[in-house]
């Protein structure tokens, strides 16, 4: 597949790389000038973009930069995106650590469904809650005990096939975490949040979830 990355930290640059050695066509972006990037571009063969050309002809985008930057990304950036392409929200509210207060989430909504409303397309969430340097060192094939599982949540039943199937592909047990109005579910702070379950485990965590925040997580 061809594959979009706007963000290129901990998650985003290991995703390039995993992405890559699977033999996706994989562009990668950040919120400077493609040369910052040549490293990553040249240990992966992933092709340095501008942000505002990552979803070019693009299956599937992945959006993983901090939360506070969404609404700094190009406007538009994925207007001319394909109607079918999948975006994959991959950010987390840090608002004590680093994002600030953004008023809806702390009112309640869902984050990625806040992530959603700023791109203006519908969004699947997943690797949210998993440490970035398990997806080189912690995948494991089909029916391995001690297979790491995944949530991914979402609205839309296609795009949320895809991002399972991809997360299978990357050596992870995807889990159906629901709707995009379930995703707090697996927010940060909650009891699948980097717990590295299995996938009878993350079930169980995503049903003891509450939806209160605890203090960590509060502006």
């Amino acid at each position: 597949m061809k594959i979009g990355i706007i963000g290129a930290g901990n998650i985003g640059g290991n995703l390039t790389r995993r992405l890559t050695a699977l033999g996706h066509d994989v562009s990668v972006a950040n919120s400077r000038t493609p040369d910052t990037l040549a490293e990553l571009a040249a240990e992966t063969g992933a092709t340095a973009v501008p942000a505002a050309e990552v979803g070019e002809g693009a299956d599937i985008v992945v959006v993983t930069v901090p939360m506070k930057r969404v609404p700094d990304l190009p406007v538009g950036i994925l207007d001319g995106v394909a109607d079918d392409v999948v975006v994959i929200d991959t950010c987390n509210y840090y608002p004590k650590q680093r994002d600030g207060r953004i008023a809806e989430i702390e009112d309640g909504m869902p984050e990625s469904r806040w992530v959603e409303e700023q791109l203006g397309v519908s969004v699947v969430k997943a690797f949210n809650g998993m440490y970035a340097d398990h997806l080189l060192n912690r995948a494991q094939p089909q029916g391995a005990e001690g297979r790491i599982a995944l949530p991914v949540a979402g609205d839309d039943g296609a795009a949320k096939s895809v991002v399972m199937e991809l997360v299978d592909s990357l050596g992870f047990d995807p889990v159906d975490g629901g709707g995009l109005d379930d995703s707090w579910r697996q927010q940060a702070g909650t009891p699948v949040y980097g717990a590295d379950l299995d996938s009878d485990g993350v079930r169980r965590a995503l049903a003891e979830a509450r939806p209160e925040r605890g203090p960590d997580w509060q502006a």
